[in-house]
């Protein structure tokens, strides 16, 4: 297997290193040693990977080598990857980019590490996040800042920004990462990378919460993939869908297949106007000309409809859900009371039901990601007192918190996907947006657009090969 090993294999995707691994084309020690070696020359000026687990990687390759020589077949068997920090990794630090919890080391997996690491995937190490995985940078006094492979001035997005940047500069094939305010998203769309929000409750969380806690899921807080192309997201998806620890004994899912076949099948909504939330005109005007092209394909395609809900009053409802989830156990916070929560929950469920009888007529809604391409770092203010450039004017921080809210609220998934770049050379992000548990609507129609307008586009080269 010696001499197989090239660039362009690396560059590959999940799916086709798998194959390579299983047609013994290239060991799993050699693949894991030559992103090793990519992690230590291109990671110098990204800081993406941040905790680094080569050693106990080499050990698990090896195993793996063993395991595929006797034939063994797994959906990751011997694939090296990386997770998002805030994902427990046993014997790893998980700091959520807070001092607070130095010096803490996970005591096992969290479940879908463990789901990965039983379909045959090799951890390499952990990726960077803001402090409590709230920013829409990726910068913390634990490890530092994170830097945009396609500008290093410019910030890779949160908070799995050191995933997306990881995915970018093909220092991994493969990530984990979790999205409660698009935390999935916004950073696949800074970096131009893919990435998938699953349906709430498809994928366990538990291990996906500050160190030493343990309790129930919290509402709209997911664990997904991200990748370089689709088929990398529907492969991780499978391995790690499925009911929680606490119901596998009683529970099973079975996901529904695609609900079309071609772009031409399609009925799709396409927004590219939220009530909060200002958008670059480049990022309108990609979707816009997506709509079109879709249209000359044969789709069905709206601009609008009298079933969207009000997305200003869903937000409206969102927030302080995401508030409460977000600040519980925080110094000062102060929760709401039992009744006051279950009337958000009541509202929450109206929503959904708004959005399924939308999906009755629609099988995927279109929308910008995020509001900006990638912007420059800010050491400024506090978060709330930032501001983002849009068309020219300043604009609240957090107004971009609108589209990703979008899908988050009524539990809907949603696929993220580089619909080209800027005038300034930046990738710009779509979602697609499906009915409940409609996940294989949402990446198969992902991989469709893919197919017929290009996927992943590398960052420009940069000094260290």
């Amino acid at each position: 297997m010696t001499g197989s090993l090239t660039p362009d294999l690396l560059d590959q995707g999940a799916s086709d290193l798998v194959e390579a691994l299983a047609g013994r084309k290239v060991s799993s020690l050699e693949l894991t040693e030559a992103f090793i070696a990519r992690i230590e020359d291109r990671d110098r000026e990204i800081n993406a990977v941040v905790v680094r687990d080569f050693e106990r990687a080499r050990e698990a390759a090896r195993a793996a080598d063993a395991r595929l020589a006797r034939g063994e077949r797994l959906p990751l068997l011997g694939l090296p990857m990386t997770v998002k920090e805030s994902n427990q990794v046993e014997g790893l630090p998980s700091t959520w980019g807070s001092p607070a919890f130095g010096g803490w080391t996970a005591p096992q997996d969290a479940e879908a590490v463990q789901r990965l690491k039983a379909a045959g995937a090799i951890i390499l190490g952990l990726t960077n996040v803001p402090p409590m995985l709230a920013d829409w940078q990726s910068t913390n006094p634990v490890y530092g800042r994170t830097r945009n492979p396609w500008d290093l001035s410019r910030s890779p997005g949160g908070s799995s920004g050191g995933a997306a940047a990881a995915l970018a500069a093909g220092m991994t094939p493969l990530e984990l990462g979790s999205d409660i305010g698009g935390s999935i998203r916004v950073p696949s769309a800074l970096c131009g990378v893919f990435g998938h929000k699953p349906t709430w409750g498809l994928v366990p969380t538990r291990g996906h919460t500050p160190p030493g806690t343990d309790g129930v899921p919290v509402p709209l807080a997911v664990v997904g993939p991200m990748a370089r192309c689709t088929a990398d997201l529907e492969r991780a998806l499978g391995v790690l869908a499925g009911p929680g620890s606490d119901e596998a004994a009683g529970m099973a899912f079975t996901l529904a297949p695609p609900a079309r076949r071609t772009l031409a099948d399609h009925r799709v909504l396409v927004l590219t106007e939220h009530p909060l939330t200002p958008t670059d005109v480049e990022i309108t005007g990609a979707v816009e000309a997506l709509a079109r092209r879709l249209e000359a394909l044969g789709a069905t395609v709206s601009r609008g409809s009298d079933l969207l809900p009000d997305l200003a009053a869903q937000h409206q409802v969102y927030q302080p859900l995401l508030n409460t989830a977000i600040s519980r156990g925080a110094p000062g916070a102060t929760p709401p009371d039992a009744h006051a929560w279950m009337d958000l929950l009541d509202a929450q469920l109206a929503f959904r039901r708004r959005w399924a009888a939308l999906f009755e007529t629609f099988d995927v809604v279109i929308t910008p990601t995020f509001g900006v391409t990638a912007f420059p770092h800010e050491d400024g203010p506090e978060t709330y007192a930032r501001t983002l450039k849009v068309n020219g004017a300043d604009t609240p921080y957090y107004a971009q918190l609108g589209w990703p809210a979008v899908a988050l609220l009524p539990n809907l998934p949603a696929t993220a996907l580089p619909v080209g770049l800027s005038r300034e050379g930046l990738p710009m992000g779509i979602q697609v947006i499906g009915g409940w548990m409609q996940d294989r609507t949402t990446i198969h129609f992902a991989g469709l657009l893919e197919q017929a307008f290009g996927g992943f586009v590398p960052p420009p080269a940069r000094p260290g090969g």
